[in-house]
């Protein structure tokens, strides 16, 4: 089995998983796997197990007395952030291998989301509660212990942020009249995590015009997530975009079955009809 065909494979079955059984880290390399079909995954499949044990190693070297929320923090920090060297791609931010997993191993430098999945997998590793949060424009993570909880952010070495933090952080990819509000502490599904690492590649390609590659990145989102109707709305809209007019009816007749809102529905029904009418 080639490589892509494996990462294809192993994409599908997330696809048939409960969430909370999603391996984040392996989904993110078999992803990363489908733009790098000539990479061996094996180097990058250790390298994640070299962080997990190189976290387990500082914890069992710890007093289990001492384990407080702060101390969790500082390990995540000391082996993802200084043992290994990870941080936020500050220079190129836009680089479109800071969304893909292989070469985030590569570089040591990521997106925020992209390294926030190296955090999530270590801390789980660990049996530590961490979820992504759904903080716009800047994924975060949050970590809790015995009712404390602190939320990190992953493209600045794992630095705990406060509310003043978090408000300038909006405000910064949001505008100025942004203010916080509860939805953006809650958290989100693994699914979501790995739908909001390929937004970030799909949304650069769609910026420099190449729809076939946003269709390509919308195919593999659709192998993990197919159930999630937005993914078959946009891939309809996109493919009316690129002409192919049967490809489109499909797409938009699949989110017509697994859409529950009656306004989109009647707008796709009406759209459906229009594309029909032009391929007659």
């Amino acid at each position: 089995m080639s490589n892509r065909a494996e990462a294809r494979e192993i994409l599908r079955r997330i696809g048939d998983q409960p969430d909370d059984e999603i391996d984040l880290a392996e989904a993110a390399l078999a992803l990363g796997a489908l733009e790098l079909p000539s990479a061996d995954l094996a180097p990058y499949r250790a390298h994640i197990r070299a962080i997990v044990e190189d976290l387990a190693a500082r914890v069992a070297a710890q007093d289990p007395a001492a384990d407080r929320l702060e101390l969790r923090i500082a390990h995540l920090h000391a082996v993802i952030g200084e043992r290994h060297g990870y941080s936020g791609d500050h220079d190129t931010y836009d680089d479109l291998q800071n969304a893909n997993l292989l070469r985030v191993v590569d570089r040591r430098r990521g997106l925020p989301v992209a390294l926030g999945i190296l955090y999530m997998h270590a801390a789980r590793s660990q049996g530590w509660p961490m979820v992504g949060l759904n903080f716009p424009g800047h994924f975060l993570v949050r970590i809790e212990k015995d009712g404390a909880r602190a939320i990190l952010d992953p493209f600045n070495e794992g630095q705990t942020r406060s509310v003043v933090d978090l408000r300038d952080l909006l405000k910064a990819t949001a505008g100025s009249a942004a203010e916080l509000e509860p939805g953006h502490y809650q958290p989100v599904s693994n699914r979501d995590v790995l739908l909001r690492l390929q937004n970030n590649i799909k949304l650069r390609h769609l910026s420099a015009h190449d729809v076939p590659k946003a269709l390509e990145v919308l195919e593999a989102m659709r192998l993990f997530a197919p159930h999630e109707p937005a993914l078959w709305r946009e891939t309809g809209l996109l493919e009316a975009h690129a002409g192919n007019l049967k490809d489109a009816i499909t797409a938009l007749e699949t989110f017509m079955a697994l859409t529950g809102d009656d306004h989109h529905r009647h707008q796709t029904a009406s759209l459906i009809q229009q594309l029909k009418n032009r391929l007659n």
